[in-house]
């Protein structure tokens, strides 16, 4: 196969739960994936063909611009984009310093903003409807969950950056959507107290919460020809818990 043929997928935080998923269903849907992230062993653990790890600080835009130049040096272009890569600090207002306000903007927003600009250039002229896909949270809109107001905050902007973007390049035919899954079982639980994390999976209507592979198969549909028309949206994943 070609370069031409093979489509390009980039997933930020690729070696964390989430992003493990995400990578193996594109995989199974035939694009090489290349994988950001800053846990080096967890990179090198996911190879195989069609896998590409970069080991990547998104918190600095030097490090982000340097492996997009490299990513088009390598396929020539990108197909599509997720922002997976985020976290959530637990400080409690009004007592968030001033440090973790930034970190988490960083991690979960700013670096997601860096790789849409990097990635759109890389898109350019290619084949087809390209696609970018946002992981956020429903933290970003539903206040009777638990989440800290600077995760809440860097998700809303996520959110919102989504909705640009996807305004902006719709006639160039670059299709952008937020999922916001609600509790899913990633290694991000350890952050919650066993009293929180019980409440939480005890709110969710089919009473467990949803699989890395479940909200994967989203980011799949997106990516594929059926997600095509779809564009600007914010898709909410959680067993239909928040319906009023």
């Amino acid at each position: 196969m070609g370069q031409s043929m093979t489509r390009i997928a980039v997933v930020t935080g690729a070696a964390g739960g989430m992003g493990r998923a995400i990578s193996a269903k594109l995989l199974t849907d035939g694009m090489h994936v290349i994988g950001l992230d800053i846990d080096a062993a967890g990179l090198a653990s996911m190879a195989q063909p069609g896998f590409s790890g970069h080991v990547t600080d998104l918190t600095d835009a030097g490090a982000i611009a340097a492996v997009f130049a490299q990513i088009a040096q390598d396929h020539g272009g990108v197909d599509a984009l997720v922002n997976n890569a985020g976290t959530c600090f637990m400080s409690e207002f009004p007592d968030i310093p001033a440090q973790e306000l930034d970190r988490q903007m960083s991690i979960n927003f700013s670096g997601a903003f860096h790789c849409c600009q990097a990635a759109i250039k890389l898109m350019q002229g290619r084949a087809g409807v390209r696609k970018i896909v946002n992981i956020s949270s429903n933290g970003a809109y539903n206040f009777d969950v638990f989440d800290p107001p600077h995760y809440r905050a860097s998700k809303a902007a996520l959110d919102t950056l989504t909705k640009d973007l996807a305004r902006r390049y719709a006639r160039e035919k670059i299709a952008v959507n937020s999922l916001a899954p609600a509790m899913t079982e990633t290694p991000l639980f350890n952050v919650l107290t066993a009293d929180v994390l019980a409440r939480a999976i005890a709110a969710m209507p089919h009473g467990h919460a949803m699989q890395p592979s479940e909200v994967a198969a989203w980011v799949g549909f997106l990516i594929s020809p059926a997600g095509d028309i779809c564009s600007g949206n914010v898709i909410i994943l959680n067993q239909g818990r928040d319906v009023r």
